[in-house]
């Protein structure tokens, strides 16, 4: 399809865009939320905690979200993926952390960032019996621990970058432990988009996105302002790093390999009973190509 002349049907209302005020999902979309991808849809955006926004999309009152692959897995009968716009790579996964040093974590009080967020999904993999999950917004873990309100947390975002400050240490890298276990990539989240908005939508969704990640590489000096709006006390060097590592070639498309690291997570997290077969037409299908029955 021609980026210039897209062919897809209009909407007749913008399309209710949520994704994250995170440094990553603001640098994909600031080109398609400021104009600079040309596009017969209009989009209605709205920022919102990653968990909310898994929340939002089960209830049906989002059009196009950035969820977590955890999430997908509820999700997927409903929606398509989008190959470009997501969060996966090498050394990305969630800290787990502690005021101090832990002899292991049976039996202790451990913060997660929600209940259908892949870091949650990594820690049922990673200790599967014996932690007691205490749900908390992402941006509250930290003080939790530092507060001794638990007694470890689960860290997502940019907390990878300054637990330290709050005083505390790393007892498991979940990523690294995913990565040295399948030897594969360590997928996040994903974009994902409505089945009921139909197929030429979707596929003008996808293209769309796509053309924003590539505005944004191509001009990464142009989304600072969007990311730094949005990024609350968050300084400049740590915003750089955030993006550096989450943003990547598989923020393109995620490819053969990032496709297998997904169906390889989703597959774990149906052996152990917490979502169910995600279908086989998991990504929008490309031109040309039907959806699977």
């Amino acid at each position: 399809m021609d980026a210039a002349t897209p062919h897809a049907t209009e909407t007749p209302a913008p399309l209710r865009l949520g994704f994250s005020p995170c440094p990553n999902d603001c640098f994909v979309f600031d080109a398609l939320v400021h104009g600079r991808v040309a596009t017969p849809l209009r989009f209605e955006v709205e920022l919102d905690d990653v968990e909310a926004l898994n929340q939002r999309a089960r209830a049906g009152t989002l059009d196009v979200a950035k969820v977590s692959w955890h999430a997908v897995g509820h999700l997927a009968r409903d929606w398509w993926m989008l190959r470009a716009g997501g969060a996966l790579g090498h050394g990305v996964g969630p800290l787990v952390v502690a005021r101090s040093p832990l002899d292991g974590l049976r039996g202790r009080r451990v913060a997660v960032p929600g209940g259908t967020t892949t870091a949650k999904l990594l820690l049922r993999l990673f200790a599967p019996e014996g932690v007691e999950e205490v749900e908390l917004r992402y941006d509250r873990i930290m003080p939790a621990v530092a507060a001794g309100e638990v007694d470890a947390g689960l860290i997502i975002h940019e907390s990878r970058f300054t637990y330290a400050e709050h005083g505390l240490v790393a007892l498991a890298d979940l990523g690294a432990w995913w990565e040295e276990r399948t030897g594969g990539l360590l997928p996040l989240g994903g974009i994902a988009v409505r089945r009921a908005l139909g197929l030429d939508v979707a596929r003008e969704v996808a293209r769309a996105v796509a053309a924003s990640v590539d505005a944004a590489f191509a001009d990464p000096a142009a989304s600072e302002p969007y990311v730094a709006a949005h990024a609350q006390e968050m300084r400049p060097e740590v915003r750089r790093a955030h993006i550096e590592l989450y943003v990547n070639a598989w923020s393109h498309d995620v490819g053969a390999d990032g496709e297998a690291a997904v169906r390889r997570l989703l597959g774990e997290a149906h052996a152990i009973g917490l979502i169910p077969p995600v279908p086989a037409d998991l990504f929008v299908p490309a031109a040309g190509a039907a959806p699977a029955p």
